[in-house]
């Protein structure tokens, strides 16, 4: 009886160490049963571009150099009021049906929902920009609506 007894206080224990490390979340769950969320900032749209660096053809990778110049001549003059570049790696599966795995990259842009309708257009150009001087056989592109503070 006595291991029972352990076990129930170590439980117990346990339970009040997450609770205390919560009360906040707790309380406003507690209240109402929805968390409030500041509303804060413009509506937004935010534009993910996924890049690959293998080629297709079996030449060699996209450099870092390279895909900074690309950046810096396709991006930049149509986004100048910034962006975000990071690294990664990735899979994709080719036309021909094999899995490639490959550094990739990531660039995110924020633009105003406003200005979605030029900066669409501009994005299309970006992606078949890389697609052409990179022979890729594609971009990958992910839109959701953000509300942004700068």
């Amino acid at each position: 009886m006595r291991t029972h007894s352990l076990r129930n206080r170590s439980a117990l224990a346990v339970a009040g160490v997450l609770l205390a490390g919560a009360p906040t979340a707790y309380t406003a769950l507690a209240d109402d049963h929805s968390v409030a969320v500041p509303t804060r900032g413009k509506p937004y749209v935010e534009t993910r571009l996924f890049f690959g660096t293998a080629r297709p053809d079996g030449g060699p990778a996209v450099t870092d150099r390279q895909f900074t110049g690309f950046v810096d001549k396709e991006v930049t003059p149509d986004f100048p009021d910034g962006l975000t570049v990071q690294s990664g790696r990735g899979q994709w599966r080719d036309a021909h049906g094999t899995i490639e795995k490959e550094r990739s990259y990531e660039l995110i842009l924020l633009y105003p929902e406003s200005a979605a309708k030029g900066s669409d257009r501009k994005i299309e150009e970006i992606r078949r920009a890389y697609e052409k001087a990179f022979a890729q056989e594609s971009v990958g592109r992910v839109d959701e609506h953000a509300q942004v503070d700068f």
